[in-house]
């Protein structure tokens, strides 16, 4: 039996939220915006990468989007953590895309929208905010990062972000989590949210709960048979509460 579990047993997931961005620092909508880390997200990092040398355990794959603030976190984690790894970039690990609201003022949208509309752009979990104009500075259509990409969004949901996210997971990340792989993401708060959503089993209702704290690995453990075992912040002083319906 035991070694039956030795050979079943299911990796490590560290998610980690990318360190505070420039934008982030300014309160600002950011979503497909491809900003970079400020001075506080690289300190972030860097304490995510100490964080992770001291668990002392082995890394095998590295996924992150295809934004430098996540890429960038990525990389600091490895070099700090004296790990030398290729890393795979998917598009679809991306930050959910805030549609007109990108490159807006959190707390300015709140006293426009009121707070009803605002919270239910930023946090609901079907309803999208209105579409970016594809004419927009912001627009990512011109971006050359997505020249092969078909249906670059205008705008998102979760559930939108939910249905990108949760199928790569499970058809590339998932497999080498069954392999006894430890498997570190770098990523976005709406990424891990909706990827949280699945994991933990959160309802459509609650999703709205779980922060994510920027730079603060999340270390997930599965059972043999793929369950949710528990999960935990590395970084105790700017932990989250982790919400589980199971």
């Amino acid at each position: 039996f035991n070694i039956l579990n030795i050979l079943y047993s299911m990796g490590k997931l560290i998610a980690i939220r990318h360190g505070q961005s420039t934008w982030n620092a300014e309160n600002r909508f950011t979503g497909w915006v491809d900003v970079d880390l400020s001075e506080k997200g690289i300190q972030e990092a860097e304490k995510s990468g100490k964080l992770l040398k001291e668990l002392n355990i082995s890394f095998d794959i590295c996924f992150t989007s295809y934004l430098k603030r996540a890429i960038k976190t990525l990389e600091i984690v490895l070099e700090i953590a004296e790990k030398d790894m290729n890393y795979t970039k998917a598009w679809e690990l991306n930050e959910r895309h805030y549609g007109s609201l990108t490159g807006l003022n959190k707390t300015e949208m709140k006293k426009k929208l009121g707070e009803e509309s605002f919270k239910k752009y930023r946090r609901s979990w079907d309803t999208p905010p209105p579409r970016l104009d594809k004419d927009s500075e912001y627009s990512s259509h011109k971006d050359p990062l997505y020249k092969n990409l078909k249906n670059i969004p205008n705008t998102e949901s979760l559930k939108n972000t939910y249905d990108r996210v949760v199928p790569y997971f499970e058809k590339y990340i998932e497999k080498h989590l069954k392999q006894n792989k430890n498997v570190i993401l770098s990523a976005h708060g709406n990424t891990i949210r909706a990827l949280g959503k699945k994991i933990f089993k959160i309802s459509n209702e609650k999703i709205n709960m779980l922060e994510i704290p920027t730079g603060n690995p999340l270390v997930i453990d599965f059972d043999n048979s793929g369950k949710f075992l528990n999960a935990k912040y590395l970084d105790t002083s700017r932990k989250n509460e982790i919400i589980s319906n199971q």
